[in-house]
């Protein structure tokens, strides 16, 4: 597989923090593989300046841009502001060429201003959500979710959105045990709990402050397969049952039903994704009743079958969702 070439868009005035967001996840994060061709962008000849004066330099040619695989836009310096016509233009050839736009918090007011996003699902900043309906009435804003999915044009809500979406976009081209890798090396949970359905997971503690607990989650990690009672449990972690129900729930801020639904999920996740293994298998080494109680959750969870979560991660696709069931 190429490696992806991922132009993320600069101009004056630009914001530190958004602009670092997509260098850090797309840069060399992992030193011993190289997942992307990063390259900035300037919207503006020159050098370009952050309100804080930092500068950054382009690296990738005006004519080069519309060949992206992956074109980000790390916010807006101003929703009142169209961009020039050169960048809307260089975006919907992009587009039209099978690229993916991405506008993180204030930057889906450029995919908007580009005509990109007419009929379509997005997000943006909360804040900015009544001027952005204003200005594009025919968009679809989502303000609920931390990022927007609508056909590889991808949108996020403001700041530390733009890390989450970041991450499924690399979860979406190299699965989640590289993002999840990604993450741990930010120091950052690999998924938040979003709203609608963004394929997030909830955060599953991985270890918590209690031994007792510690060692009792890597028992349950390694037996996901076989059923659990609270009174085998207890006993194990050498608890009476109140007091075990309390001291997990104490650690890991959930109770050990939601603890092991998270993981059995997760579980399942990873298996979709890396193996050919059929959907009952994978029910079975999760720890799923069955196939159809497998089903159940994941549709629950991400409002998409396992069926559909495999062809979209194993085919480089993004998750869609429908009616179908397998």
């Amino acid at each position: 597989m190429s490696i992806p070439l991922v132009a993320v868009v600069a101009f004056n005035h630009f914001s530190p923090f958004h602009l670092s967001v997509p260098c850090i996840i797309f840069g060399d994060l992992l030193h011993d593989r190289k997942l992307f061709d990063l390259r900035i962008y300037a919207y503006e000849s020159g050098k370009l300046r952050s309100s804080e004066g930092l500068v950054v330099e382009s690296t990738l040619a005006r004519d080069e841009l519309a060949h992206a695989d992956i074109i980000i836009v790390p916010s807006w310096r101003d929703p009142a502001e169209k961009p020039e016509q050169s960048l809307l233009d260089a975006l919907t050839t992009a587009y039209a060429r099978g690229g993916q736009i991405v506008g993180l918090c204030l930057g889906t007011y450029v995919l908007a201003h580009a005509g990109l996003l007419k009929n379509r699902k997005a997000s943006t900043h909360w804040e900015f959500e009544q001027d952005f309906v204003r200005r594009f009435p025919d968009v679809k804003l989502d303000s609920n979710a931390l990022y927007v999915d609508d056909d590889r044009l991808v949108t996020s809500a403001g700041t530390a959105a733009g890390i989450d979406c970041c991450l499924y976009l690399v979860r979406q081209r190299y699965g989640s045990v590289i993002a999840n890798k990604l993450a741990r090396r930010m120091v950052i949970p690999p998924y938040r709990d979003g709203g609608q359905a963004q394929f997030i997971e909830r955060p599953v503690p991985v270890s918590t402050q209690d031994t007792r607990i510690n060692a009792l989650l890597d028992y349950l990690r390694n037996h996901l397969n076989q059923s659990h009672s609270l009174d085998e449990l207890a006993r194990h972690s050498k608890m009476s049952r109140r007091t075990f129900t309390r001291q997990f729930y104490k650690a890991t801020g959930v109770s050990v039903g939601e603890w092991l639904l998270s993981e059995r999920i997760q579980r399942s996740q990873e298996l979709l994704e890396s193996t050919a293994l059929s959907i009952d298998a994978i029910a079975e080494q999760a720890g799923f009743r069955s196939a159809t109680s497998l089903r159940q959750h994941f549709r629950q969870r991400f409002d998409v079958t396992p069926g559909e979560w495999r062809k979209a991660f194993q085919g480089k696709q993004s998750p869609r969702r429908n009616s179908g069931g397998s």
